[in-house]
């Protein structure tokens, strides 16, 4: 859970750190402005993919389901600067799928916490494996990260792409290729 209190000092000491005046009229508010927007930013943290995922539906096949562009913005955990781009989740279930609004909700969880797009999307496969006990999992991300953009290389527009796979997705490359050009459909 964030300390907004603590997070209120902590903007007031980066505004006076970096020059500003606390109590210039654009900037009185900004500590309760940012306090709360880091309490909907870090939402994941008290959350679990469980509480998503725990309702199911039994389904008479076991084919393979994706839910793709899924948006999400989360916080890079190193230089606290924001990537966001698209999800797109694929699983192959054992008799029970998940709620398609399910699958959004549990990239929240994850993406509402300091990350790393690669630990994101692992997380995001485990989550499906551990919960629906499905057969295989697939996850392909693709983002673009500020800390590239605005600052050090500065390189707008650069994308990074992490995959991550699991169960049968690991065994049966003729699966993994299904995924890829479903998501190009």
């Amino acid at each position: 859970m964030v300390d907004q209190d603590k997070v209120r000092r902590a903007v007031e000491l980066l505004l006076e750190g970096i020059g500003e005046d606390v109590e210039r009229a654009g900037l009185v508010e900004t500590p309760d402005r940012v306090a709360r927007m880091y309490t909907e930013l870090m939402a994941g943290h008290g959350a679990s993919a469980s509480e998503h995922l725990s309702k199911t539906f039994a389904v008479p096949s076991d084919d393979l389901v994706i839910e793709r562009d899924i948006t999400f913005y989360s916080l890079c955990e190193h230089h606290l600067l924001p990537f966001y781009g698209t999800v797109a989740v694929g699983y192959v279930p054992r008799g029970r799928v998940a709620g398609l609004s399910k699958l959004a909700r549990t990239v929240e969880v994850f993406a509402r916490r300091l990350q790393l797009q690669e630990q994101l999307t692992s997380q995001i496969a485990d989550a499906l494996m551990d919960e629906l006990g499905c057969a295989g999992s697939i996850v392909h991300i693709e983002a673009e990260h500020m800390c590239m953009t605005m600052r050090g290389v500065q390189k707008p527009g650069t994308k990074t792409v992490t995959l991550a796979r699991r169960g049968v997705f690991e065994s049966d490359p003729a699966l993994e290729e299904r995924f890829f050009r479903m998501l190009r459909a």
